[in-house]
């Protein structure tokens, strides 16, 4: 009964092993692919294989190599040494670093060089060299391997060539840049009687536009205009916005020059055409310049919408912030509140308007809360006066370039001063 349970058993396994097992005809052809011969899978290898004796000369060869090179083995064999294979190039560098380099490490890997076929044509591969050394330790042979690089060439060159188009392009952008900042930038300001000007553009960065204005130009007999603003945003979006900014503040001013009406008229504009998911506003302060042929100096009256105070350097020395608080931004609501402030430059007195990219730039290059300050443009301003338009645009230049990197937004400035008489400034 033992014996009869036990055959059972077997039998009952027998299906479940052949099913295990893959099937004869399968079998065989995998045994055969085991069964290559190693001198079959020397010659036949994806790669080229060389051994050459220590004075280079070729010893032995494979088929791939052979093949790949369009030479016979009785061609190389004990006629040509490896360096004979290489370029020019490829022969003094094999000379200069190659050989001393495997002598002094016995082993030198991933080195690009170029092989000479027997019709000229030339095989990028990378090489891989190793001395076999016998059992005293002795140096007996070089054993090398090479490896096709057609593709791999081919992958560089497309790289190198894609990196070239990409650079390419983006001196062509920071070209177009470049032009597109100066067609938003009056190429000159107006010159007013009895008044210094000065400004100046600060670019954070070439690749893309900013949103910072300025200008200054005359309107009825008499009196003049100026503005400074900021738009919000870099780039084409922004450019546009400054475009439309500039050109509406300009005309708006002609029509009405007075500066809470200018203002509104530029927010109507904003609101109109930036509406819905891509809100588009700026901070502008205008202002509008006229004589005071009784005190001597000019009067000037600025509106502000949201734009940081102008400062004001008295020819005491003394310098304090004009404040207009409450200014909300141009573009941001239908009725943006406006706010104003009058101000008379006595001789020897300068106005400078700035954008937030100088009081907010970073002091050091590590950035994080580092900003430079309002307080601290107060002290430069206090420190400065009494001073000139240039000399002040000179001094924020310096100021500007010594923060480096840390600059990381436009900034725009635009100083006026009224020069003392000339027989006070010779005293």
């Amino acid at each position: 009964m033992c014996g009869t349970g036990d055959a059972a058993d077997n039998t009952d396994q027998a299906p479940a092993d052949r099913t295990d097992r893959a099937p004869v005809g399968e079998e065989a052809r995998f045994s055969e692919l085991l069964e290559d011969s190693a001198e079959d899978l020397y010659e036949h290898a994806p790669c080229g294989y060389l051994s050459t004796l220590l004075d280079g000369r070729i010893a032995k060869t494979n088929a791939t190599l052979l093949d790949w090179l369009g030479y016979e083995r009785d061609d190389l064999v004990g006629r040509m040494a490896f360096s004979d294979l290489l370029t020019v190039g490829g022969r003094l560098y094999h000379e200069t670093h190659f050989a001393p380099m495997l002598r002094m490490q016995g082993e030198i890997s991933g080195i690009a060089l170029e092989l000479k076929a027997a019709d000229g044509s030339r095989l990028p591969v990378m090489v891989t060299s190793t001395v076999k050394t016998g059992s005293d330790g002795q140096p007996l042979l070089i054993r090398t391997t090479l490896f096709d690089a057609r593709d791999r060439r081919a992958y560089e060159t497309e790289l190198l060539r894609a990196r070239q188009e990409a650079d390419q392009e983006r001196d062509r952008l920071k070209l177009l840049n470049t032009t597109l900042q100066k067609t938003l930038l009056p190429p000159t300001l107006a010159n007013v009687p009895g008044l210094d000007v000065s400004a100046h553009y600060h670019i954070a960065s070439v690749d893309e536009v900013g949103g910072d204005f300025y200008d200054l130009f005359p309107l009825a007999a008499g009196t003049w205009g100026l503005f400074l603003g900021d738009v919000c945003g870099k780039g084409a979006a922004a450019a546009a916005v400054t475009s439309l900014a500039r050109y509406t503040l300009r005309a708006a001013a002609v029509y009405d020059p007075d500066p809470v009406a200018v203002l509104s008229n530029l927010n109507t504009v904003l609101n109109h055409e930036y509406q819905g998911t891509d809100p588009r506003f700026c901070t502008v302060v205008f202002g509008l310049l006229t004589p005071d042929p009784d005190r001597g100096g000019f009067h000037i009256t600025l509106a502000s919408g949201g734009h940081p105070p102008a400062l004001l350097m008295r020819a005491d020395g003394t310098a304090d912030y004009l404040p207009t608080p409450g200014g909300q931004l141009i573009g941001a609501l239908p009725n943006a509140h406006i706010a104003t402030a009058t101000v008379h430059l006595s001789p020897g007195d300068t106005l400078l308007l700035h954008t937030d990219g100088l009081t907010e730039a970073h002091t050091t290059a590590a950035g994080g809360d580092d900003r430079y300050g309002d307080d601290a443009l107060l002290d430069f301003g206090r420190d400065l006066a009494p001073t000139t338009a240039s000399d002040t645009i000179g001094a924020v230049r310096d100021l500007l370039d010594a923060f480096g990197t840390g600059v990381d937004d436009d900034t725009a400035v635009l100083a006026i001063h009224v020069p003392r008489p000339l027989s006070e400034e010779q005293q």
